[in-house]
């Protein structure tokens, strides 16, 4: 009774299932008409219609599961159109579908790329135009999974965007280059689509280019956002951080926006977009940000798409249109109530007693009536955006009510259905009583039935769990003939023979067990139909009692099939038993065939014994050929050390000298290849049976460490007599420590407690000397180079623009406390110092510019530091030759100072001049080694040097004429004071001999002082020559000139020789005339 009761519940329960199942059915035949329709391979713009009830389907369903279960099975690598449609589609639910659309189709961000990669390498025009918009997709979703308080459509109001930016300057520094960056996605899609495009109205309105530019509308949309969102963000950075910091922002936003400008002029002028949608003017000049005032004026552009009625383009193909409701246009009271003109002015004219003012007032009345007109268009287009917003949601939610009121009222009619169907069923129910019992007993005997089918399926499982043993022990049985497959060729064929026995046993089993399991399932089949035909008797039997009888004459036939079933399992049973012995007689031949295999794998193990046995005796004899090849190499080793200590004491060894940085290279290589003979010491140890990377750490050691024997006794030839000394023992005690560890390598005994850490104490030892006796110039890092080199140059320019100062004062000077002669004297040195350093601001001026040129065309791939260090020389003599410069401008201004108060010699200004052109001319030197031969500003550097030589000469000159013109001022008192001391015509003969021989003495005095002081100079440029990195055996020897003014530059690695100045010509003995006699 209580299973009879309960039927009309479970009905109802059946009956909403079956409802709700239906319209899911319907709802996913709608979204796979509409997606199928939208996205296709037809060269036709996707209609807004089935973009629309996709939109509507994903609000429906809460997300985009259904378009991207469907998405997925496009063959979207196969159709460039279908991809440019399909990714418009996407676009279009990022934007307007549910906000949960951004995370599910974030799940597919990996397909999109490989889809955007595969047609960027194809030469397809709408492959091209695929693979842009897949990457814009994917920057879409990647930039608003990051920001998720900005939706899709980019529709937020700027107290949002205050709060996404933040406090933190970093923060909206950051934002700012990803909406940049988002922008630039935009555009360049637009630009390629219009320039695919010809812009004409003909082309615009074919199918074909309206397929490209429908997307356009969505970019329109997010660009004006985004345009909206980079002023606001630059506005606020420009209140942070400083103008020149900013300078490549804004360089960007003025690309971009002379890019959104000519994109928004092109499209509004298309026929297509006139009618689709309502493009925004931005204005003529991008906004000055660096004027915070400018913010004011910024007008946030808004698009605008018209509302159209598309329930009149539904194709007559579309059985179930979607029921939108239709909103009226909402005509606001402030477009009505536009500024008219005075009525009472345009009848009857101005009044005449008006106040003087009044022009004024009206003037700036127009221009306030103008900034409320603009006003209120903003205000208008902002209203028309969120009516157009508020129909959209209302167009949702409509659509959801209709849904629940429809859902209502087929519960309503399902409930009353239901009820009737209770009532019949409970009449049947109070009629048919009697035939309860008869329901008993056919429940007992299908429970019967059940009984035996679970009987028969624990047979079944017993005879699986038999057969699962079965594969185990052939498993087993492979395993073990596996074992002996390697050993011969006899065992193998047995093996493949055992194995062909047991696959043809195990695929005999699998079809008997396929066999039973295909009977059991036949039964089971039949046993489930045999319970249908019950379920529908008893049925029969409620309804009618007509029904009963039918029931019972189906009860017979159902005995009757039981019976047979019955029989059937006997049967099974039978064919069991028979396949169980066969299984027991398979097993014991397994057995038999276990045993042989046993027998065959103990023969087959002596050998593998005999083989072992064999293997280690070649492996002692590989051993001692690997020991004996090992002490051949150390033979070889120790010869090639002995014969690089022995040039130690060859006398011809003496005139061999070596550089500092090579020794230091030839050591740094040494200590690398002790480690790696330590390595493969190690190694060898660890494997004596390879010692082939012993054997070649050994010949790179010996080799290298001769070398360093070599070189640190030709660098010792130069050094000083103590560094010469420590460097030569050392390279002795090298030599001693590196045959002492080859002779412990040697012997069996001694190789394991071999150690080349004395070894490289005293290479270490050697290294720090080559250091001590490089140039102190060469102490620079060379990674400070590049900025060491920039530095000079400025404290160059600096030094000049002060010598330049300094010299303007001393002209005032001068001026106020002499006059005359002194005063003209002073004005002609002053000019030409002032002339000399303008020229040589010039030349330091095209000297920079070339060197950049020289940079910039010679450091390829690599940073400009990265250049200086690898040209280390190079970089160094530009230095030297920037300090030069720099110091004589001070000299020479400190010169000139003292000769104009009096107090020093013109010689210190000429020597000055002489060594400024010098330097000069050693920076010149210095920038033509790497200049291009045909290079402008190379012509340029000369012409800067000969003026520069020129002006020297000028201060040179005026010295000497300014020296002149004060001695002429005191001429007349020097000849009467020379013509009394010339007067002889007193002195007696012994008198005049004596005075003679007093100048003599003096000639001779003066002549020993010249000699010492040209000694002197001469250990001043050595000196020089040492700090400079230059060494002095590389000097010039003579009174030349230098060899970086007389030979030509070469590209050599070596730095040229500075430039020095010229000797002055050597005092000569002065012309004495001949004696006379006096008669």
């Amino acid at each position: 009774m209580n299973s009879i009761r309960q039927v009309p519940s479970r009905v109802k329960s059946r009956r909403t299932e079956a409802s709700l199942g239906a319209e899911r059915d319907h709802f996913d035949k709608q979204q796979l008409s509409s997606i199928s329709k939208a996205i296709n391979s037809t060269e036709t713009p996707v209609k807004e219609k089935h973009a629309r009830r996709i939109i509507l389907g994903t609000h429906r369903e809460k997300g985009a599961y259904t378009f991207w279960s469907y998405a997925q099975g496009f063959p979207l690598a196969s159709s460039s159109i279908l991809s440019w449609k399909f990714c418009h589609v996407l676009h279009k639910i990022l934007r307007d579908g549910h906000s949960n659309v951004l995370q599910d189709c974030m799940r597919h961000h990996s397909s999109l790329v490989e889809t955007g990669k595969l047609w960027g390498h194809l030469h397809d025009k709408y492959g091209q135009l695929a693979a842009l918009y897949t990457s814009l997709l994917c920057t879409k979703l990647e930039f608003h999974i990051k920001h998720s308080e900005i939706p899709p459509n980019l529709e937020v109001t700027d107290e949002v965007l205050e709060r996404t930016a933040g406090t933190d300057v970093n923060n909206v520094f950051q934002l700012t280059v990803e909406v940049f960056d988002y922008m630039d996605s935009e555009l360049r899609l637009a630009e390629t689509v219009i320039r695919q495009l010809n812009t004409s109205i003909a082309i615009s309105s074919l199918t074909s280019g309206q397929c490209r530019l429908a997307p356009l509308i969505q970019v329109i949309q997010d660009c004006s956002h985004l345009y909206h969102f980079t002023v606001k963000l630059l506005f606020k950075l420009h209140a942070c951080l400083p103008a020149d910091t900013l300078q490549g922002h804004r360089e960007r936003f003025h690309d971009q926006f002379r890019s959104l400008k000519n994109f928004f002029n092109k499209t509004r002028d298309m026929l297509y977009f006139k009618r689709m949608i309502q493009i925004p003017r931005l204005p003529d000049s991008p906004p000055n940000f660096l004027h915070a005032a400018s913010l004011a004026k910024h007008v946030k552009p808004v698009v605008v798409i018209p509302d159209d009625d598309e329930s009149e383009q539904q194709d007559e193909d579309d059985d179930d249109p979607e029921p939108l409701i239709e909103v009226s246009d909402v005509s606001t009271p402030i477009v009505q109530a536009q500024p008219q003109m005075d009525i009472f002015d345009q009848a009857f004219g101005p009044p005449n007693g008006g106040f003087d003012d009044r022009d004024l007032q009206i003037d700036s009345l127009k221009s306030e009536i103008e900034l409320l007109r603009a006003e209120l268009e903003r205000v208008k287009a902002e209203a028309q955006r969120y009516i157009t917003q508020l129909k959209s949601q209302i167009n949702s939610l409509e659509a959801e009510l209709e849904e629940q009121r429809m859902q209502k009222q087929r519960a309503l009619v399902e409930n009353e259905q239901l009820r009737m169907e209770l009532e019949a069923t409970h009449h049947r129910n109070v009629e048919h009583q009697s035939l309860q019992t008869t329901f008993i007993e056919a429940e007992k005997r299908a429970q019967a039935t059940e009984q035996r089918y679970n009987k028969l399926k624990e047979k079944h499982t017993e005879l699986v769990t038999s057969h699962a043993e079965l594969l185990r022990k052939s498993a087993d049985t492979v395993k073990m003939l596996s074992a002996t497959q390697q050993t011969q060729e006899e065992v193998e064929r047995t093996k493949q023979q055992l194995s062909f026995e047991v696959d043809r046993i195990k695929q005999e089993a699998d079809m008997k067990l396929e066999e039973q399991k295909f009977e059991m399932e036949k039964l089971k089949r039949e046993l489930d139909e045999k319970m249908a035909d019950m379920m529908r008797v008893k049925a029969t039997l409620q309804n009618s009692e007509k029904s009963s009888e039918q029931m019972n004459s189906s009860m017979t036939a159902l005995q009757a099939e039981k019976e047979r079933l019955m029989r059937s399992v006997s049967e099974k049973e039978a064919e069991l038993s028979s396949l169980r012995q066969a299984a027991q007689v398979q097993q014991s031949s397994l057995q038999q065939e276990r045993d042989r295999s046993s027998r065959e794998l103990g023969e087959l193990q002596g050998k593998l014994k005999e083989k072992t046995n064999q293997e280690e005796q070649m492996k002692k004899k590989l051993l001692e050929e690997q020991f004996a090849l090992l002490q051949g190499t150390i033979t070889e080793a120790e010869s090639i050390i002995e014969d690089a200590v022995a040039k130690l004491d060859d006398p011809l060894h003496i005139r061999c000298t070596s550089s500092p940085d090579y020794l230091i290279s030839r050591a740094e290589a040494t200590l690398s290849s002790i480690d790696t003979m330590k390595k493969g010491h190690t190694a060898y140890l660890t494997n004596m049976e390879d010692a082939g990377g012993l054997l070649r750490a050994l010949t790179q050691f010996s080799h290298l460490a001769a070398d360093t024997i070599i070189n640190g006794s030709a660098t010792a030839h130069m050094a000083p007599t103590d560094h010469a000394d420590r460097l030569t023992e050392n390279c002795r005690g090298c030599a001693l420590q590196s045959i002492q560890y080859l002779r412990d390598l040697k012997s069996k005994t001694s190789i394991k407690r071999a150690d080349p850490a004395s070894i490289r104490i005293i290479v270490q030892k050697i290294l720090h000397l080559g250091q001590e006796l490089r140039p102190k110039g060469m102490d620079v890092r060379q990674d400070e180079l590049g900025d060491m080199v920039d530095k000079e140059m400025a404290a160059t320019s600096a030094a000049i623009e002060e010598a330049v100062r300094r010299i303007d004062e001393m002209m005032n000077k001068a001026r106020k406390d002499t006059s005359g002669v002194k005063l003209e004297v002073n004005e002609r040195i002053l000019f030409s110092c002032t002339d000399l350093m303008k020229a040589i601001r010039m030349l330091v001026i095209a000297s920079t510019d070339l060197q950049k040129e020289i940079v910039e065309g010679g450091r390829g791939a690599a940073t400009i530091k990265e250049f200086y260090a690898r040209n280390s020389r190079w970089t160094e003599g530009l230095i030297s030759a920037a300090k030069a410069v720099g110091w004589g401008a001070t000299e020479m201004v400190e010169s000139a100072d003292k000769v104009v108060l009096h107090t020093g010699k013109y010689e210190e200004l000429i020597v000055c001049s002489h060594e400024i052109a010098a330097s000069t001319a050693q920076l010149v030197a210095a920038s033509k080694v790497k200049a291009d031969r045909n290079s402008k500003k190379l012509s340029v550097l000369q012409q800067a040097s000969r003026k520069v030589n020129e002006m020297a000469a000028n201060v040179v000159a005026s010295t000497k004429t300014g020296q002149e013109h004060l001695e002429d001022k005191g001429k007349y008192t020097l000849m009467r004071l020379k013509y009394h001391t010339m007067d002889f015509s007193g002195m007696s003969l012994i008198k005049l001999r004596k005075e003679e021989m007093e100048s003599q003495v003096k000639v001779l005095e003066l002549e020993n002082q010249l000699g010492n002081e040209r000694l002197r100079l001469g250990e001043l440029r050595k000196k020089h020559y040492d700090l400079a990195g230059v060494p002095p055996e590389q000097t010039p020897e003579g009174n030349g000139e230098t060899s970086s003014l007389a030979h030509p530059v070469t590209m050599s690695p070596k730095p040229s020789k500075p430039a020095l100045m010229k000797k002055p010509a050597l005092a000569q003995k002065p012309n004495i005339p001949p004696k006379t006699l006096f008669k």
